[in-house]
């Protein structure tokens, strides 16, 4: 099968003969005709969970930033704290702290979000747990929190992330992989970068275009912070209160900088998230808890879906979560003003928005800045785009937006939020 046929069923959930798959956007061979609603026809008589606050510590580079020495559990109790500080909610009410980290081991493991909860000011009345999905760990906390606010087991959660990529290496310390897999699978263990050079591959997205991408984050990133927009997120840290990741591009020696992962390839480091530090949080609750407590909701969650694709090309799965996701909420692409898609990499962020029908310079993408320019610690990026889409929307005052990423080991995941008028 070619790759645009493989991933139309991906996207669809069909198996090779069934009926056609799900008619949209990112359908690639066009299909007329929808044959799974997704649950989109219930979704939103059950969903009413809406995302109060949202704060994040800085994001500085892995290793010689500023937050290297500050330990994992420091990092996630202090926005976490800080979200209670602000809401000014009450600890009795807090259901369960969930808490998203990619390496659990080491400083990170123990179950670091209950062990968080014991820096945080909280009562030991009040429960933490930690979920590892790898990038989109806080982000599958935030969709875990509202399921729970849905069915009724909840009224109020601190979803919050953390990676400490200085203190606990990528892929962990005692790395080891299953003989069988590594045999017949070899691409679930692929490294990341790989996956990159692949989509820009498949899809010729040429180096030019990757380091004009890349540019644009930092250009964006700058540009939010010198304007202010960052200064209502982002929670002091040990004296640090400032991102630590974004750099003034240079085309020029970008150009210059040999391929990080194949030498004939076209990623470089400087089209590559760097390994970061940092941590996030927001209080997600039921409408009718932020009501009752007088707290003001920035938005309200419409729909959540993940969905996977081949590991080797783990940086596509943006384009079947965000179709579920929209399909379940009854929207199209047009119907954004908000979309945060995280930059793993210029090339699997450009191969996503090739086949969404997005152009690189689309003003909503991103609007701030992305992962390329702010930072990608793990653990904490779910939490910090679906905190930003949220805030955006107030900020912009446009009515939906969506937060996309993809995940190691083939996935992807999705967020569509509802300005909250």
């Amino acid at each position: 099968m070619t790759f645009k046929e493989t991933m139309c069923l991906t996207i669809s959930n069909h198996q090779t003969g069934d009926r056609a798959p799900l008619d949209n956007e990112f359908c690639a061979l066009g299909a007329h005709e929808a044959v799974n609603d997704y649950g989109h026809s219930t979704i939103r008589q059950n969903m009413r969970t809406v995302i109060v606050d949202y704060c994040r510590t800085p994001f500085h580079r892995a290793h010689r930033g500023e937050l290297k020495d500050i330990r994992p559990e420091d990092l996630s109790s202090t926005v976490i704290a800080e979200i209670v500080e602000r809401t000014g909610i009450h600890a009795d009410s807090i259901e369960d702290v969930m808490l998203g980290c990619a390496y659990p081991e080491g400083e990170q493991g123990l179950n670091l979000g209950r062990i968080a909860t014991y820096l945080s000011g909280l009562p030991n009345t009040v429960p933490g747990m930690t979920t590892n999905r790898l990038c989109g760990s806080s982000m599958q906390v935030i969709h875990t929190a509202a399921g729970s606010i849905a069915m009724g087991s909840g009224d109020a959660f601190i979803c919050a992330g953390v990676e400490t990529m200085s203190r606990v290496q990528r892929g962990g310390f005692n790395r080891s992989l299953h003989p069988t897999i590594e045999s017949n699978y070899p691409d679930a263990y692929i490294n990341m970068g790989m996956t990159a050079e692949n989509l820009a591959n498949s899809h010729q997205i040429s180096r030019s275009s990757q380091e004009l991408f890349a540019a644009s984050s930092h250009k964006k990133a700058i540009n939010a912070q010198n304007l202010g927009f960052f200064e209502d997120e982002i929670v002091e840290i040990s004296g640090v209160k400032q991102d630590g990741c974004m750099r003034e591009p240079n085309l020029e020696k970008m150009g210059q900088l040999k391929p990080a992962f194949d030498e004939n390839g076209t990623v470089t480091a400087a089209t590559s998230s760097p390994l970061t530090d940092g941590a996030a949080a927001l209080l997600v609750c039921s409408e009718e808890f932020a009501l009752a407590n007088g707290l003001t909701p920035l938005a309200s969650i419409v729909s959540t879906a993940v969905s996977g694709v081949p590991p080797e090309i783990m940086g596509y799965g943006p384009v079947p979560s965000s179709a579920k996701a929209l399909d379940r909420a009854g929207l199209t692409m047009d119907d954004l003003g908000v979309i945060e898609l995280n930059e793993a990499f210029s090339a699997q962020s450009l191969a996503c928005m090739q086949d969404m029908g997005l152009n690189m310079d689309d003003e909503r993408i991103n609007i701030d800045g992305g992962a390329l320019s702010i930072g990608h610690p793990l653990g904490a990026s779910g939490c910090r785009i679906t905190g930003k889409s949220a805030s955006l929307l107030q900020r912009l005052q446009t009515d939906y937006a969506l937060a996309t990423m993809c995940i190691g080991g083939g996935m992807g995941i999705a967020t569509v939020l509802e300005r909250w008028n």
